[in-house]
């Protein structure tokens, strides 16, 4: 199962950031947002946090089009609902293009490819 990783700011704000927090509590999600995620193909989502950095990380299926996830969204106004009472928490990176949100991360190390890369040159 594929697997991705994005990135976002929170506004640097402790009182937002705490909001920002109670809004995913589990009991607090709104039903319209959940089920948008698995009608997207998104099997396991969890949201990270560190100061006022989010870390999304998605386990998507196989079949998952990011392409076809926002227009989807796009067209639903219940999740556009949602994204506009987020947006009041979330600030974008500055490295981000116009209108994004969460940016999409790219991995730099994994062990198990370094561990296997060592097996191939080490001496015997």
């Amino acid at each position: 199962m594929p697997r991705l990783f994005y990135a976002l700011d929170l506004h640097d704000d402790p009182v937002l950031i705490d909001e920002y927090d109670r809004w995913h509590q589990a009991d607090r999600v709104w039903p319209d947002i959940l089920q948008s995620l698995r009608a997207a193909g998104i099997e396991e989502a969890e949201i990270f946090r560190t100061g006022n950095r989010l870390v999304l990380v998605l386990d998507v299926s196989a079949e998952f089009d990011a392409a076809a996830k926002a227009a989807a969204e796009a067209a639903d106004p219940r999740v556009q609902a949602w994204e506009t009472l987020m947006w009041n928490y979330q600030k974008a990176l500055p490295w981000a293009r116009p209108g994004e949100k969460w940016v999409l991360m790219r991995r730099v190390f994994s062990l198990t490819d370094s561990l296997r890369n060592v097996k191939k040159t080490a001496p015997p």
